[in-house]
């Protein structure tokens, strides 16, 4: 193990080496860039750009131009890029992840890769955390971009369509990683290409890229309408999963948050519904409306997961605890715990357009990140994006010092400890800055530390700008700060006067978090750029993420437990328990990415088929040739239909091919008699010789322009409708897959062939809908000729 780490270190040290070459010509290249007046720094941007356009390539002018950006952010804010920050933006003009410590500037680092990608026209996009950061950043930042001559711009949420289009057409635009995902999805349900914001997926900077790649992964982003489902049988569903017990009706797994049904609980709705079969298609909206109350019932969580205010059921937000307003649960859960919580049910949103945070990046020609915590996760980010991760020198040597992590049996023994310790370093003057995993934990925190009359600042901001400012004071000197692990990510803790010669920002993170990577953003508030500081995690095995962890283990190693009088777990080691248990949840929460991605990928490639052919009916002048493939594909399908190759032809169901042919061409030239009798090659023939005529009705009609216009429309309205219906089928789909998993077959492989049908019959249902609908059309262009002749 330790010739693994050495290797690991040694290839980290000779990446780092080389780019460090780089760095020697950028520093090279700083006394005869200073010397430029402003007009000639700003006049090197168009210089860049004829160079790409005379055949270089990025890396040939990479240098330079990064010494540019040096000079310029020196002029305008006054700030000079580190040779450690040099080396970061070298890291993510490879495509990378720069593991850079807390503190060590990696806003300004991302300013030097993103002038060079921009300098190819193609738009670079760097994404934030939230939308404060990225106001913040446009700000600042973009003086650097715009005193060279880039335009920047700021997308938002709430903006107007035009504005976002301008902010999409500038150089570089900053703004959130859910933003940029709901944009994408918007553009693909536009009836005109002209009201499209986006420009293809170029060149991307995540900030915090751990946080926003992997952490919020296992959301998808979806866009959706009310539907007409109806409401009543949530309430139904509800009250009958009130009496499921655990491990008879249902199975739980914690760690990933999973629920299955049982065969008991299956025979339990069986016999309520009065039905044989509940597996079967015909009852998949029960099946997946049920699946969706047991979840309510047993996973989400009343005041963690959610709270009820009034009426209305709100989303709390994980990582930081704050209500999300505006935001539902998918898919009909929503619904399902207002049943639960006896609360009138909203309309059932539809899906409309969804995509996963990984697939949406996974577009982008390249993709890099910039973040404090990046190492536990490298594997994922390889596997997963295609990116390396890449750690960081720090400026100055890191002095902070972390100590061991304290362990107690209950939460009492824990908070007496942390009200001690915070009493004593706030007696010293040492600020101090408390890390909880929710806010639900910071409140009752302080009703502890206002026992102790320890002054102090619950952090409860109501927006990130708020919260940015105020977690920025917690290095003032008597300052005591409580606050959640994730609160003003992105923004740094500055000490104040004597604070230093204290000993620096203490660092208490009151519970372990479901992330070790979370763990090292709390511990990297502390000792930025060579200061002084220290950090501590004091934790109870009554903390939630031990709820996570298998009951049986927990029990068995609870039973050899050792305490001494304060109830300090001094045997077995609870450190290594802690960690274990940790990297257990850490485990689950991968597998339940890895499992959303795998399902995903059959959507994004049935995604990306739809979309392609929604622009091709947008964009492209003559959709003539699909709109006859449409005709012969739905003709073929009906001949084939009815005239059945293991079915004698005797036993032919001749009225229903006629009628579905007639829904198809109208009157046809031929009847049940002409047709009695014959094979399906001579049917064929038959059907061969309306077809030509017809499409030769529909080649004159499609040369009016008002007519063609009116087929593309209309073509459009149906792959859409058929491709949202689709989106709730394949959400049906995949509630079975955790009971398939009990089978022999490969539940992903079931899965993918389950969809491709799905997806065959959406083709055809298009096919059918065009076909009929155009008829009408037809008839109507027809009925108007002849009144005319008349």
């Amino acid at each position: 193990m330790l010739t693994k780490f050495k290797q690991l270190f040694q290839e980290e040290s000779r990446e780092i080496n080389k780019l460090m070459k780089h760095v020697e010509r950028i520093n090279e290249l700083e006394e005869e860039v200073s010397k430029l007046s402003d007009e000639e720094l700003k006049n090197m941007t168009a210089q860049f750009k004829q160079q790409l356009q005379d055949g270089a390539t990025l890396d040939d002018i990479k240098e330079r131009a990064f010494s540019v950006v040096r000079e310029a952010s020196k002029r305008v804010l006054g700030l000079r890029h580190y040779d450690v920050q040099l080396i970061g933006g070298l890291v993510m003009h490879q495509g990378n992840i720069a593991e850079m410590q807390t503190g060590e500037g990696k806003t300004l680092v991302a300013t030097l890769p993103s002038y060079l990608h921009a300098l190819e026209e193609k738009g670079v996009h760097i994404i934030t955390a939230n939308e404060y950061l990225a106001k913040r950043d446009y700000e600042t930042m973009g003086k650097i971009h715009q005193f060279l001559g880039l335009t920047v711009g700021l997308n938002i949420s709430q903006i107007e369509p035009a504005e976002k289009m301008e902010a999409y057409q500038s150089d570089i635009t900053y703004g959130t990683g859910t933003e940029f995902g709901f944009d994408y999805l918007r553009d693909n349900m536009m009836l005109n290409p002209a009201e499209k914001v986006q420009r293809p997926l170029h060149y991307a900077i995540v900030d915090e890229i751990d946080s926003i790649l992997i952490d919020e992964a296992r959301t998808p982003l979806i866009i959706a309408n009310k539907s007409n489902h109806s409401t009543e049988l949530f309430y139904i569903t509800a009250e009958i999963v009130k009496s499921f017990q655990k491990d008879v009706e249902y199975e739980f797994y914690p760690e990933t948050r999973q629920v299955n049904l049982t065969d008991e609980g299956a025979t339990v709705i069986e016999k309520a519904f009065g039905i044989d079969n509940l597996y079967d298609s015909e009852h998949r909206e029960l099946l997946h409306i049920l699946m969706q109350s047991l979840r309510a019932s047993v996973v989400m969580r009343k005041d963690v997961d959610y709270i009820v205010r009034k009426d209305d059921v709100l989303l709390v937000d994980q990582f930081t605890g704050r209500i999300m307003e505006g935001r539902t649960f998918s898919d009909g859960l929503h619904q399902a715990i207002e049943a639960k919580e006896g609360v009138p049910i909203k309309e059932e949103n539809e899906t409309q357009a969804t995509i996963t945070v990984q697939n949406y990046f996974r577009m982008y020609k390249l993709l890099a990140g910039m973040t404090g915590s990046a190492m536990p996760s490298k594997k994922e980010f390889l596997d997963t994006y295609g990116i390396h991760v890449v750690s960081i020198p720090t400026n100055r040597p890191r002095i902070r010092i972390d100590m061991e992590d304290l362990v107690y049996a209950t939460y009492d023994a824990k908070v007496k400890k942390i009200v001690e310790e915070v009493s004593n370093y706030h007696k010293m003057g040492r600020p101090v800055l408390i890390g909880t995993t929710s806010i639900e934990q910071s409140e009752k925190l302080s009703k502890h530390l206002k026992a102790a009359n320890i002054a102090h600042q619950i952090l409860n901001a109501k927006t990130e700008e708020d919260e940015a400012n105020i977690i920025s004071m917690a290095g003032q000197k008597g300052q005591v700060m409580l606050a959640t692990n994730m609160a003003g990510r992105g923004t740094d803790i500055l000490l104040g006067d004597g604070v230093k010669e204290l000993g620096g920002l203490h660092i208490i993170g009151t519970e372990k978090h479901e992330s070790a990577r979370i763990d090292m953003q709390l511990r990297g508030r502390s000792g930025r750029q060579g200061d002084p500081g220290s950090t501590q995690f004091i934790i109870s095995l009554e903390d939630d993420i031990f709820y996570l962890y298998d009951e049986e283990e927990m029990a068995r190693w609870k039973k050899k437990l050792k305490t001494n009088e304060d109830g300090l777990v001094v045997s077995p080691d609870p450190i290594k328990f802690a960690k274990k248990v940790q990297e257990t949840v850490e485990s689950a929460h991968f597998s339940s990415r890895t499992h959303l991605l795998k399902l995903d990928d059959v959507a994004d490639a049935q995604r990306k088929i739809v979309y392609k052919k929604r622009d091709y009916l947008l964009e492209k002048e003559d959709i003539l040739p699909d709109l006859l493939e449409h005709l012969e594909k739905h003709s073929k399908a009906i001949v084939d239909k009815y005239c059945l190759e293991d079915v004698v032809f005797e036993e032919w169901n001749l009225s229903g091919l006629l009628e579905e042919l007639s829904l198809m061409y109208g009157a046809l030239p031929f009847d049940e008699e002409k047709v009695r009798g014959l094979e399906k090659v001579d049917i064929e023939e038959l059907v061969s010789g309306v077809h030509e005529t017809y499409v030769n009705t529909v080649k004159e009609l499609m040369e009016d322009n008002q007519f063609s216009t009116r087929v593309r429309g209309m073509m459009l309205q149906h792959l859409d409708q058929k491709w949202i219906k689709h989106l709730d089928a394949n959400t049906q789909l995949k509630e079975g897959i955790n009971l398939r998993s009990y089978g022999q077959e490969d539940p992903y492989r079931l899965y993918e062939f389950e969809a491709f049908e799905e997806f065959l019959y959406m083709q055809q249902n298009i096919d059918a809908a065009v076909s009929r609908t155009l008829l009408i059309y037809v008839n109507q262009a027809n009925s108007r000729e002849i009144e005319e002749e008349e």
